[in-house]
């Protein structure tokens, strides 16, 4: 195989062609503080572009430039999220989806056909879907998504981050890092962390 045809990554554009598709997914089930982001992308059925791909397989300089390119080149899309609170109050796996439904809901074009992002899924009213493990890194409007969600949340763990800046939420964006759960140890909550989300020791997060 050339090196050309080993650097571009081939994602698909359709799971279901004949209806309007939006690709979902979410950013931040496993973090300690923050929210759960979640965005709905609906991409033209011609849309291709070689540097798209799962969220995490990506560097935050090119997660960006991408967001710029999916929200100008993007049919609909639209991201919400579910806070610490209700993450506490219904637990992370229904918080995620809640936070899709909230983002399908914002699309300023209802979808005939969801694909989400996962092995799981509440489902959205009367609208069809199909789940799709590590859809993030199969089809273009899935990965679309993953980079709103994860670069719309990075974004509001900065903001907060200068309120609380003993848990470097400006770099670990308030994931388990071991730093970020020492801190919990020492310090304790903060409004913004998740309570259910246990941390027992230095080297171990339960949840």
């Amino acid at each position: 195989m050339k090196a050309k045809e080993q650097e571009k990554r081939v994602l698909l554009s359709r799971y279901q062609h004949e209806f309007i598709e939006a690709g979902c997914d979410e950013a931040g089930r496993g973090c300690l503080a923050g929210p759960v982001y979640a965005a709905a992308v609906i991409l033209p059925p011609d849309f291709d572009h070689h540097l798209l791909n799962d969220s995490k397989q990506l560097t935050e300089d090119l997660r960006y430039q991408l967001r710029v390119e999916i929200e100008k080149k993007a049919i609909a899309y639209a991201v919400a999220c579910c806070d610490n609170l209700e993450i506490d109050e219904i637990n992370i796996l229904n918080a995620s989806f809640l936070a899709m439904h909230r983002a399908i809901a914002k699309l300023h074009l209802t979808p005939q056909f969801l694909i989400i992002d996962g092995n799981r899924f509440n489902k959205y009213g009367t609208t069809p879907h199909a789940c799709i493990i590590e859809g993030d890194g199969k089809y273009f409007s899935i990965a679309a998504a993953s980079i709103l969600a994860k670069t719309y949340r990075d974004d509001y763990m900065k903001q907060i981050a200068a309120e609380h800046p003993e848990y470097n939420w400006h770099n670990n964006k308030g994931y388990p890092t071991t730093s970020h759960r020492k801190t919990v140890l020492e310090l304790g909550h903060t409004p913004y962390h998740r309570k259910t989300f246990k941390v027992t020791n230095p080297q171990l997060t339960i949840f």
